[in-house]
């Protein structure tokens, strides 16, 4: 089987693949800002990363519109996608979704709970039915119509997939690193919502030290499934 060729959208440098570059995999980072959309014929598969950016500034972040166009061509074209974070409220909007600010923020350590769906699944299996997810985001999806709901927290839902189709989002950051984790928090100041909590991002940069390099294996993991997923899929589509 050949090697999967992924398109990567990657919106900052610090919010990048992670450990997601230790898959297999030969990888193709866009960064909608700097450049147009890449044409999608020779891609097997897509990962879509977080961003400081909301999906309801396109106004202000014109690059926004072309990224939404692309990803409702992946979807069309049912090619394999895992959505991260902002990455997930992208495809969960092009999917039919609403997405909202959250009730509150979930910043740094946070239970995740699987749902039954969640437990079977193929991308998330492996997982504990309740586990401690690192995360950064402001805003939630809702579930996309006919979507299975996978995991969810406290404060809202955490992982969907798109029936019949190897497509994934998560709210959640199983690619983060702890450098680029900790660059966030250097931003902290920076970001209204995030002071307004009344969070210590000192505590969080202390209490991530000792739990990184386990969640850094769950990521590994997480993306090695998701590449074994496209594999399938790949494997499954009929000869050109």
């Amino acid at each position: 089987m050949s090697r999967l060729r992924v398109l990567t959208v990657v919106h900052h440098r610090n919010a990048a693949i992670g450990v997601f570059a230790d898959a297999d995999a030969e990888l193709v980072e866009w960064l909608p800002h700097e450049a147009p959309p890449p044409a999608l014929d020779g891609f097997d598969a897509a990962l879509i990363f977080g961003a400081d950016a909301q999906v309801d500034q396109e106004d202000t972040r014109p690059w926004l519109r072309p990224e939404k166009r692309l990803v409702r061509d992946l979807l069309e074209r049912a090619t394999p996608v895992l959505g991260v974070c902002f990455g997930s409220q992208l495809l969960a909007e092009a999917a039919g979704a609403e997405v909202r600010q959250s009730a509150r923020p979930e910043i740094g350590w946070h239970e995740v709970e699987l749902t039954a769906d969640g437990r079977t699944d193929p991308l998330l299996g492996f997982l504990p039915a309740r586990f401690e997810s690192l995360q950064y985001h402001h805003y939630e999806w809702l579930l996309p119509p006919g979507a299975v709901a996978l995991a969810r927290s406290a404060v809202c839902l955490q992982a969907f997939r798109l029936p019949d189709r190897p497509v994934w989002g998560v709210q959640f950051h199983p690619e983060v690193t702890e450098s680029d984790f900790g660059e966030w928090l250097d931003g902290w100041e920076d970001d209204a919502g995030a002071v307004a909590t009344g969070l210590d991002p000192d505590a969080i940069r202390a209490e991530t030290a000792p739990k990184i390099g386990a969640w850094n294996a769950v990521g590994r993991e997480l993306s090695a499934r998701f590449f074994d997923q496209a594999n399938l899929a790949q494997a499954a589509k009929p000869p050109a």
